[in-house]
């Protein structure tokens, strides 16, 4: 992301509308037609949606994903899936989004959007997607802006008053407190057997626990507050609201039109339409209400929350003095209130702070504390503690979190016991401590905190879907809580249940307490696993942890191979389907590694030439190695600035092929070979792809150019030998390394001498010498001197150069 005045000139696009139009597909579309790309998210939630339907499509290896207390970071991330607060703004990208833009009005956020929609941009485009309600604020503060509407894929309509006992399958009641959805929750689970519940307090592992419940129809209703507003992807025909008012910080009011729209747009997924209504202890809504939710009709929004980003950090008081200024645009209204402008005023009032924060770098540092979030949302007292013991330690001694302290405030936390209200409060709790243990510099080795209050919050957010399912399924609806058998325990025979065929599936699997994992457990200790954590063999099959746990089989090509678990029938449908989008993430990485890291995707989109477009699509059918032949018109009609942008992906232009560097790797050479064998369905040559050398005999007929081989004469060379031995018959003074090779292949002489010819070269390993053919009757071309005179001919004293067939120099 890119801030500068020279990043306006990217292109600018808004597309405005109402829910379920599609935008953020389309945005995540584009965003890999480029190389690079980055999207700013309202939600947690709602980023790591987003970051799963990435990874799904081009592997983990290539998407970095960063909230306040979430951070998966692969070595060289091609994209970033953020929430908007945490968007790393000094990363240059290719192409930005924020999404939800309309949150630019929100009166404790909104100045948050406000920046990223006046400063953030890619270098080479640039998106906002939100409520139409934008359009002329957009159109007022980006003249340059491509402003588009997205019209809704299905119809939204009214359905009036219902009592939770009609309520259709596959609806949604939307309450504004915890307490609420838990009494909704209770009495759905009585009427109907059981629900799911999502609250935006909820941990992600948790969130995602109870919605893979309700999308796998385990349950076929869901009770939810608000936070299924902001563009999780939920297949609900019908939301139902509870009630029309909340609780915004500040005050209880009601709900504007528009956002009870946002809410109710959540019915209808795709083509499908949707309905919404309120439950029959509410009044009917308004006609004037129905009719602008039903036509996406709203009241323009006509200022932004602002706040001044030219900050003094001189002492307390002057950066309170500047986070006061007022906007000079009129479309701007100062942030009336946000907690860390008033933890700093607290804490500017205390006099052991007042003595440290005397110069610059501390003054910055005190305005770091504060921005820490309150999770908890009790006593503001109690937080503003915190931060001012906070501060007084990173500004003592090393600068460095006391580790006692620490372990004090997070030790009381790691406890699994409770009810469900407990658990969120131990949550909310332990939340505060893994967003400041992701402040590196403020711990002695914050990779052992981040590691360990990761695992609290993963401990407790296990325990709290378990609490909800306890309390919110029937429990002959469910078999995912139940405990995995022992592999000590009595053996289990076929007519056991399927989950105790599960359970010696995977043998003894130990929780964090030592004892069996449950299902959810377990399903999250893969959905959390690096992409090293996996092996994979050279048949497909896929293990975790020394088990068994998938295998690949043949998709449509090599670059498409199928998933099927192993005994898929033991898993509960919600657990199916998270394992199976871990998974197929996976396998979108074997594919990438096959490729040498070549991001095809990126290199497809409609502003990329027809033939940089056809080239990027060959390379990737043929796993980042194609033969020059194949790769010469297209390679011929790129411009200088397309093929350098190839060159900088990896892309080599050899003597043979026209191929990815890291794709003629060893470990990609394996990846390969296992998906050629996998789409061939035959396993792979004997030797392949370990022996550089193989007779053309053990080839058993199969292209041995898939499986990275060329074959030359009686043998097939492994792609990277044939690249090197071409590379050095080239070199004037290659003959000494064409005869080392040579000699590491062991090739009988007469062999060896029919590689060399195949190659171009000579059995001595120099370039072999072709002869200019003469016509009968005819004298050798003479060149013309100097004056036009007819000379010695052309050719004399030279040696000709050896002709090369295919992509090389002079055609590339």
């Amino acid at each position: 992301m890119n801030s500068s005045p020279s990043s306006r000139s990217s292109v600018v696009v808004a597309e405005l509308g109402p829910t379920n139009t599609g935008k953020t597909h389309r945005a995540i579309e584009r965003m890999l037609e480029h190389d690079t790309g980055m999207m700013g998210l309202p939600l947690r939630l709602l980023a790591r949606e987003v970051y799963d339907r990435v990874t799904a499509r081009v592997g983990e290896g290539r998407v970095a994903l960063m909230t306040g207390e979430e951070k998966r970071l692969p070595p060289r991330p091609d994209y970033w899936i953020c929430t908007v607060e945490a968007m790393p703004t000094d990363r240059p990208v290719d192409f930005l989004a924020v999404d939800e833009i309309q949150l630019a009005a929100h009166r404790e956020r909104g100045h948050v959007f406000t920046d990223r929609l006046l400063h953030a941009r890619g270098r080479r485009e640039t998106w906002f997607l939100g409520a139409d309600t934008m359009r002329p604020m957009v159109q007022a503060l980006i003249p340059q802006a491509s402003v588009k509407r997205a019209t809704r894929l299905s119809q939204l309509r009214y359905s009036g008053r219902r009592s939770l006992k009609s309520l259709p399958p596959r609806s949604a009641v939307v309450a504004f407190s915890a307490d609420r959805v838990y009494e909704l929750a209770e009495a759905l689970r009585r009427l109907r057997g059981g629900v799911a519940v999502v609250l935006g307090a909820l941990s992600p592992r948790t969130r995602n626990a109870q919605v893979a419940m309700y999308q796998a129809g385990e349950v076929q209703y869901l009770v939810a507050t608000d936070a299924i507003g902001m563009g999780l992807n939920l297949d609900l025909n019908h939301v139902a609201f509870a009630a029309l008012s909340k609780y915004d910080g500040a005050e209880q009011r009601d709900l504007f039109p528009d956002e009870l729209a946002q809410i109710a747009g959540r019915a209808g997924r795709h083509l499908n339409d949707g309905s919404f209504g309120t439950l029959n202890t509410l009044p009917e809504l308004p006609p004037r209400v129905v009719s602008a939710i039903e036509a996406h009709r709203f009241p323009s929004v006509r200022s932004l929350i602002w706040r001044n980003e030219a900050l003094d950090f001189s002492s307390p008081e002057a950066l309170l003095d500047s986070l006061s200024r007022a906007p000079r645009h009129s479309a701007f209204i100062r942030v009336e209130r946000a907690d860390d402008f008033d933890a700093l005023k607290e804490l500017s009032h205390v006099p052991a702070i007042r003595e440290v924060a005397t110069d610059r770098a501390s003054v910055e540092l005190l305005w770091q504390v504060c921005q820490i979030p309150d999770f908890r949302k009790g006593l503001f007292g109690q937080h503003v503690a915190l931060l001012r013991e906070t501060f007084l330690q990173l500004s003592e001694g090393d600068g460095k979190l006391e580790q006692s302290w620490l372990s004090k405030q997070v030790s009381p936390l790691d406890d699994v016991s409770g009810d469900i209200h407990t658990l969120m409060d131990r949550l909310a709790a332990i939340r505060i401590w893994t967003y400041i243990s992701h402040r590196s510099s403020w711990l002695h080795d914050a990779e052992h905190w981040q590691e360990r209050t990761r695992r609290i919050e993963d401990a407790l957010g296990d325990a709290l879907h378990e609490r909800l399912v306890e309390r919110f399924v029937q429990r002959a609806a469910r078999r995912s809580a139940r405990r995995f058998v022992r592999a000590s325990a009595q053996p289990a025979t076929r007519s056991d249940s399927p989950f105790a065929r599960l359970g010696l599936l995977l043998g003894e699997v130990p929780g964090a307490d030592g004892a069996a994992m449950t299902e959810e457990q377990f399903v999250q200790r893969v959905v959390d696993a690096t992409h090293e954590a996996f092996v994979v063999d050279a048949a497909g099959s896929i293990s975790f942890e020394g088990q068994p746990l998938a295998r690949l089989v043949r998709g449509n090509g090599r670059r498409s191979p199928q998933l099927a678990l192993a005994e898929p029938e033991v898993w509960t449908g919600g657990a199916r389907q998270r394992l199976e989008r871990r998974l197929v993430a996976l396998a979108r990485d074997l594919v990438t590694e096959a490729m040498g890291g070549f991001p095809a995707e990126a290199l497809s989109g409609g502003d990329r030439s027809a033939a940089l477009r056809g080239l990027a699509y060959r390379l990737a059918e043929g796993l980042g190695v194609i033969s020059r032949s194949e790769a010469r018109e297209q390679w011929r009609l790129l411009d200088d600035e397309a093929r350098e942008r190839l060159r900088s992906l990896g892309v080599r232009e050899g003597q043979r092929f026209l191929y990815v560097a890291e794709a003629l790797a060893p470990h990609a050479l394996e990846r390969r070979c296992m998906l050629t064998a996998l789409f061939l369905q035959s396993p792979s040559p004997k030797g392949v792809p370990r022996d550089p050398v193989l007779h053309v005999a053990e080839l058993g007929g199969r292209d041995a150019r898939a499986f990275g081989y060329e074959v030359l004469g009686p043998v097939a060379l492994r792609i990277d030998i044939v690249e090197r031995l071409s590379e050095a018959l080239r070199h004037p003074h290659g003959a000494q390394q064409v005869h080392a090779l040579m000699q590491e292949l062991r090739l009988e002489s007469g062999v060896r001498a029919r590689v060399l010819r195949e190659l171009g070269g000579q059995p001595g390993g120099a370039p072999l010498k072709r002869r200019r053919r003469r016509r009968r009757g005819k004298s050798p071309a003479t060149a013309p001197d100097k004056s036009g005179a007819t000379g010695q001919p052309a050719h004399a004293g030279a040696h000709p150069k050896p002709q090369r067939s295919g992509v090389g120099e002079g055609s590339v």
